[in-house]
């Protein structure tokens, strides 16, 4: 028999159920501090770009600052072929950039088909700060970038060069995605005062169609903040994200009280619920997030995504998979 105090205080608890998420709920309690400052990023480049991050929140930086700085050392490196300098070029052998930039705010900027300049991110960077856009593209953001003082280089290296020559002799100038080369830089942090900012960064598939733009530089799908939840990257065929706008719904699963992990889960499964078949191929789809506790977690198509995680100290993590024995 129900009585009227055992009948309301199951109504109470069916409408907590319902409200809005705090920010500071964590496995039903809500009285948690944040874990904080913590930054994550993608894949086993994201550990020295974490390094590069920590610098800045250690000293009670922005989390803005901190993702900036930190996708820079990718971005910068030659041997890494995926991101920025020394990226895969596309099939026409040229050297195509997409980056995007999110505050606590949820103002952003974005850059996408960007050639001939090494740090997209500082150029979304300054697209956010310097223009009343979100977003500029080729020639113009070319432009933008030259008239902010950014120097203009040459992005091909000899090695990216080098692995475009033996796909052109094999591949009859037809990308189709399978190949490697879709491994983004994607960070997230939450500084000493609690807001949350995040950035992505890539050059792309290698050998895509020329003027092929990714998620990665797309907000609310390879990138997407909500300063009152949390937010979330990335990773993998871009294709993939942006038709489900995955980053977007990683955080509104997070909005409705999932843990991170399973809200990257959630993603992934409508990744595959929309397309079947990309479990019968070699792509990957993954995601990683961050809520306002400072908790984070990620989930791929299949086995081999791995993040890194900077808050007492730097290491490497592995994502857990939905793919098991499949393909």
């Amino acid at each position: 028999m129900t009585t009227r105090r055992g009948f309301i205080k199951t109504s109470l608890a069916g409408l907590g159920s319902l409200l809005p998420f705090s920010g500071l709920v964590s496995n039903g309690d809500r009285k948690k501090e944040p874990q904080k400052p913590i930054v994550v990023s993608t894949w086993g480049f994201g550990k020295p770009a974490n390094e590069a991050a920590w610098k800045i929140l250690s000293k009670n930086g922005s989390a803005l600052d901190a993702v900036e700085q930190g996708v820079r050392v990718p971005e910068g490196e030659p041997d890494v072929q995926t991101v920025g300098y020394g990226g895969y070029p596309d099939r026409d052998g040229e050297v195509s950039l997409d980056a995007c930039i999110q505050d606590q705010n949820g103002d952003a900027g974005s850059v996408t088909f960007l050639q001939h300049i090494k740090h997209p991110i500082s150029v979304a960077l300054k697209v956010k700060e310097e223009t009343p856009h979100v977003m500029l593209t080729g020639e113009g953001a070319l432009d933008f970038a030259l008239e902010q003082g950014f120097e203009k280089e040459d992005l091909l290296t000899e090695k990216s060069k080098q692995a475009w020559e033996e796909w052109l002799e094999e591949s009859d100038y037809r990308p189709d995605g399978q190949i490697p080369g879709h491994d983004t830089i994607g960070m997230l942090a939450l500084d000493g005062a609690g807001n949350l900012s995040g950035a992505c960064t890539t050059s792309g598939l290698a050998y895509k169609y020329h003027g092929r733009v990714a998620d990665s530089a797309l907000i609310g799908c390879g990138l997407f903040v909500d300063n009152e939840v949390g937010a979330a990257v990335g990773t993998g065929v871009g294709e993939e994200i942006i038709k489900v706008a995955g980053s977007h719904v990683v955080v509104e699963e997070m909005r409705r009280g999932q843990h991170p992990e399973e809200a990257c889960r959630k993603a992934v499964q409508r990744v595959l619920k929309r397309n079947p078949d990309l479990r019968k191929t070699n792509k990957q789809v993954a995601f990683l997030a961050l809520n306002k506790n400072g908790e984070y977690g990620g989930y791929c198509v299949r086995e081999g995504f791995s993040y890194a995680v900077h808050d007492s100290e730097n290491r490497m993590e592995q994502a857990e998979f939905e793919v098991k024995g499949e393909g």
